[in-house]
């Protein structure tokens, strides 16, 4: 297979070409011969244009990358080693939905040919490729694992927004189904993979290490998250208090703040998914999932507080909201937390505005049902600053007394105007 694959007599197809799937369509592109499949043909039309739908890659990404963009699913026939790349998301109870992989699985099965190999990427809990997905490739192929084709799993690990720990940056874990897969697919992906691959000893073994990695972060985050309660109704300052701490070499420097995103808030739920099933109930997990989901209640409340304390009526307020992506300098706003904070502070009777750089206005209404302003106005009873992005990096203390009704309130998520925000002219509160 990975003769054949260097010598572009057989084809590489990447399913789904959201920010994990095109940027490895197109390292791949590099020394393979690369199909690109996604189901949406204005996003498709966008690649072959040389656009990257979610704008993390430059035009220049695409140049002199042997990769062909479609819709069609019968193209994937020409194919004979595809890679998953869909979105694995979790539904408004936390429960893995797994449509858009098990829907590839489908259009893969269609398109499967004796010899052929496929790779999942997206995050499953450990047991998914084999116990749900297999399945459906046998089904529509009449093929059989093993024998007739090859499966493996390789666990995405791209960083949205990050420019140095890109794809070609980063270890890749592979597995296979047996020595023989995990050996071409290895090949596969060292080609492309500067500091190498990390063979694992199963394809469970594959599933569960990606699954604890956004698990382990979640719970540490959470950890920080509570701190930040607690020292909120201490009156000290969180971020004093981790600098003071992390002065010993051994202490892990974490921030507080909304977890949101498809990955960090969405994992954990796929391992307590599959734990339940197995008759344990995960306690830690959980509880660290409770605390970062409640975050943004958490700041509204405070922010209300502030507004009552200085005499503002919640009901004839108003609040910017700076940021709306689920995390700095990107324009994704999937799983947005702060989305649950513009929720919460409307329950409040709070009349709240949104702004945002990166984000786009229709996706944000589609998704959440408000649109964003497209300039920052004046006269708000608070600011609230959400995301980090570099455009709001650089603001004063001026800047928000000018667009601020006395006296001026901010409330800084990030931390991003720690130490600078020194006069009294304003009240300034962070996590």
């Amino acid at each position: 297979m990975y003769q054949e694959l260097l010598e572009k007599k057989k084809t590489i197809a990447v399913i789904g070409l959201g920010y994990v799937g095109l940027p490895i369509a197109l390292e791949f592109g590099k020394h393979f011969k690369v199909i690109g499949f996604d189901i949406k043909p204005e996003r498709v039309e966008m690649m072959k244009n040389h656009e990257d739908p979610s704008k993390e890659l430059p035009t220049e990404a695409f140049d002199n990358k042997d990769v062909t963009f479609t819709a069609n699913p019968d193209d994937l026939k020409n194919a004979h080693f595809f890679v998953v790349a869909v979105p694995t998301p979790v539904d408004q109870h936390k429960v893995p939905n797994l449509k858009p992989v098990l829907s590839a699985s489908d259009t893969i099965g269609k398109a499967l040919k004796a010899g052929d190999y496929v790779i999942y990427e997206s995050t499953v809990y450990p047991g998914c490729t084999e116990e749900d997905c297999v399945p459906i490739l046998e089904k529509h192929s009449g093929l059989t694992m093993g024998k007739d084709f090859k499966v493996g799993y390789s666990p995405e690990r791209i960083n949205p927004g990050d420019k140095k720990n890109t794809i070609a940056n980063i270890i890749k874990i592979v597995s296979g189904c047996d020595e023989e897969s995990l050996d071409h697919i290895a090949k596969v992906y060292e080609k492309i993979i500067i500091p190498g691959v990390y063979r694992a000893e199963s394809i469970k073994v594959a599933e569960a290490a990606k699954v604890i990695e956004n698990t382990q972060r979640d719970l540490n985050i959470s950890f920080v998250n509570e701190l930040a309660i607690i020292f909120s109704k201490m009156g000290i300052s969180t971020r004093d208090v981790i600098n003071a701490a992390a002065t010993k070499w051994n202490f892990i420097k974490l921030q507080p703040g909304l977890v949101g995103g498809h990955c960090i808030g969405v994992d954990p739920y796929y391992l307590t998914y599959k734990s339940k099933q197995l008759g344990y109930d995960p306690q830690v997990i959980l509880s660290g999932r409770r605390i970062n989901d409640s975050m943004p209640f958490f700041v509204a409340k405070k922010t209300v507080q502030h507004m009552i304390k200085e005499g503002k009526d919640p009901k004839d307020t108003k609040v910017l909201v700076m940021g709306i992506t689920f995390k700095e300098n990107v324009s994704d706003i999937r799983n947005s937390k702060v989305a649950d904070l513009v929720s919460e502070l409307e329950q409040f009777s709070v009349k709240v505005e949104v702004h945002d750089p990166h984000a786009n206005t229709d996706e944000v209404q589609h998704e959440y049902g408000f649109h964003l302003v497209d300039k920052i106005g004046k006269n708000y009873d608070a600011i609230i600053a959400a995301v980090n992005h570099k455009e709001y990096m650089d603001l004063d203390e001026d800047y928000f007394k000018s667009i601020m009704t006395a006296p001026p309130i901010l409330v800084d998520i990030k931390s991003m105007y720690y130490k600078k925000i020194k006069t009294d002219d304003i009240i300034y509160w962070s996590l």
